[in-house]
């Protein structure tokens, strides 16, 4: 049996949106990943920083431009002790600076990935996945890294179908 952990990085308040900067109250890739856990069940976890990011969204483009620069780990609030019961990891990010935030390379650098099936999801507002899925591959040396799904923050909410058709697909793929 396949154990299925879905684990995301969101940033609520102050997004770029189809040109312009607007306030959200829930952040598109948290969106996107409870439709992937609707779809495919497991368990849910957010990667969360100890120091959060600027609210203001040029601010924050600014610290994760610094972040990436300097190989900066963001310290984080709390992660699951082991990943040992996950088969299936969804790996969910906004794309920042061409990238994954720094978080969830923090993240998923506390574990030995040897083995796991690695699953990611980028949102962002046409940039889709960037250099992330390579990142992820130096990062995750013994999973197997599939491909991911990009999908525009600004259809986020609308995504719900195509979401739960890929992430059924995807977990049919590890399975095989």
């Amino acid at each position: 049996m396949n154990k299925i952990l879905t684990a995301y990085f969101s940033r609520k308040g102050q997004n770029y949106w189809k040109g312009e900067i607007r306030d959200l109250e829930k952040g598109n890739t948290e969106i996107v990943a409870e439709y992937i856990r609707e779809a495919v069940g497991g368990d849910l976890f957010e990667i969360r920083t100890v120091k959060e990011y600027a609210k203001e969204y040029r601010a924050c483009c600014a610290e994760a431009h610094r972040e990436l620069q300097g190989g900066v780990r963001p310290a984080l609030k709390e992660c699951p002790a082991d990943l040992d019961g996950y088969d299936i990891i969804f790996v969910g990010y906004p794309n920042w600076c061409g990238t994954m935030p720094m978080a969830v390379a923090a993240f998923l650098e506390k574990y030995d990935l040897g083995g796991k099936k690695i699953i990611p999801f980028c949102t962002n507002e046409g940039s889709g996945m960037g250099r992330s899925e390579e990142d992820l591959k130096r990062i995750c040396v013994d999973a197997q890294v599939l491909k991911g799904l990009s999908v525009r923050g600004s259809e986020a909410a609308a995504s719900r179908d195509a979401v739960v058709r890929w992430a059924q697909e995807a977990v049919k793929i590890c399975k095989r």
